[in-house]
């Protein structure tokens, strides 16, 4: 299976870049609750997650490893939220 296939791949192409930060502070990039929807909507045979909301989480925690904010958080924030329900209206 080919790098090129994998999630972080996806993710990089749906922010237009060749590669992420290494750091939190120097940390740039931003994905919406709609990207990381759309990037698990991609990935939907790969992931393991039953519902649309958890494969959005496995594309969340990928983020964390890449240093990817989602909506302007730190990525554990994030999931905190969507966990809490605050984005419940985003999934199907």
């Amino acid at each position: 299976m080919s790098a090129r296939d994998e999630t972080p791949h996806t993710v990089l192409k749906k922010l237009g870049q060749a590669k992420c930060n290494g750091s939190w502070d120097a940390s740039t990039e931003n994905m919406t609750i709609q990207q990381i929807i759309e990037v698990s909507e991609t990935k939907k045979d790969k992931l393991t997650g039953a519902s649309q909301k958890a494969r959005a989480l496995e594309v969340m925690g990928t983020c964390v490893s890449m240093r990817v904010n989602i909506e302007g958080m730190h990525p554990k924030e994030a999931i905190a939220a969507v966990k809490n329900g605050d984005y419940d209206s985003e999934f199907n």
